[in-house]
């Protein structure tokens, strides 16, 4: 077997007797993570929310952070092992105060879930003048876990599991100009070479990790109803995917074919904690298994090889540490 995925050399289902309709208490059921430690971005809604369900049950402790703090403890509520702590994806230096209280604890970090992310906004830039998709979505993920190396190392087989999307087929990483600065603003191109971005550093990451005993994984939960991901969604935009019809009515027949939450969470739970993936990382995984490799229209969803390049990844690592002023020394 490869020992590496650059190029996609591992992208190809390894049997793991779940599918697309499995759901969170089918993946979890049989695994203990008593005494394990995990953090969720994003935790407090839709497929995070589940995820810190599915977690808290199976005995983890699991850390929320969250802009809105009334929010997550209303939502949170009734949830046992659960702690919340405040931290802005947009905001660089809060979530270096984040990450700087996690490591005065001195705990390992035993799982690291980069849930959090944002779709279909218009153009808005973070504090450094940077897209927000891009800011969000990936650049806040390379900031988060640069900051949380050292607890991850400690815990002697760690898990990241960077929430990806089949959005990467939008976009492939333009190196040209990511912050469109010089080009017309396009949401869902946006958005796509935002998760191309986490496709490759999942990739990247995963190499220099595993000599730590840290595996990495990006992952596509699958299309969702009722989560917060379409809260800015133009109708038109809505409709193009069509999931509203020309009256700006619902299309349930739509509807009713999408994943439930539990379903669209089982994927990350099974990157964080099946012993299926012990030997292997840097894949990218869809339907509670390995995805296939996009390599023709034969394959409608899996994953582009351009978001598994290993010279994009690379050239993606560098141009990641001059955006955001962090050096991530693997090692």
């Amino acid at each position: 077997m490869a020992q590496n995925n650059y190029g996609g050399a591992l992208q190809q289902p390894i049997g793991s007797g779940f599918n697309a309709t499995s759901t969170t208490s089918d993946v979890i059921r049989g695994i203990d993570l008593t005494g394990k430690i995990a953090i969720v971005t994003g935790g407090n809604t839709g497929i995070g929310l589940e995820t810190v369900k599915t977690l808290s049950k199976a005995g983890a402790t699991v850390i929320v952070p969250a802009r809105d703090i009334e929010k997550a403890k209303k939502n949170l509520a009734g949830i046992s092992h659960v702690e919340i702590e405040e931290m802005d994806l947009m905001v660089p230096d809060s979530i270096d105060r984040f990450a700087d209280k996690f490591l005065a604890s001195g705990r390992p970090l035993h799982l690291l879930i980069n849930n959090a992310g944002i779709m279909f906004v218009s153009l808005r830039r973070d504090v450094n003048g940077y897209e927000s998709q891009l800011a969000v979505n990936y650049l806040a993920v390379f900031r988060l876990t640069a900051r949380l190396w050292e607890p991850l190392k400690k815990a002697n087989g760690a898990r990241i599991v960077n929430v990806s999307s089949l959005g990467h087929h939008f976009a492939p990483f333009n190196f040209e100009d990511p912050n469109f600065a010089h080009s017309e603003y396009q949401t869902l191109q946006a958005y796509g070479q935002s998760k191309t971005a986490v496709n490759l550093f999942s990739l990247e990451l995963n190499e220099r990790a595993k000599a730590f005993d840290v595996r990495v994984y990006s992952l596509h939960p699958g299309n969702i109803w009722g989560t917060e991901l379409t809260r800015e969604a133009p109708l038109e935009i809505l409709q193009q995917f069509g999931f509203y019809d020309e009256h700006g009515n619902p299309v349930q027949a739509v509807i009713d074919s999408l994943k439930t939450i539990p379903q669209g969470a089982a994927t990350t739970i099974w990157a964080a904690t099946s012993p299926l993936l012990k030997e292997i990382g840097g894949v990218y995984l869809e339907d509670v298994d390995v995805a296939a490799l996009a390599v023709d229209a034969s394959v409608p969803n899996g994953v582009k090889p351009y978001s598994l390049d290993e010279a994009s990844a690379k050239s993606l690592w560098k141009l990641t540490e001059e955006l955001t002023g962090v050096r991530f020394n693997v090692g």
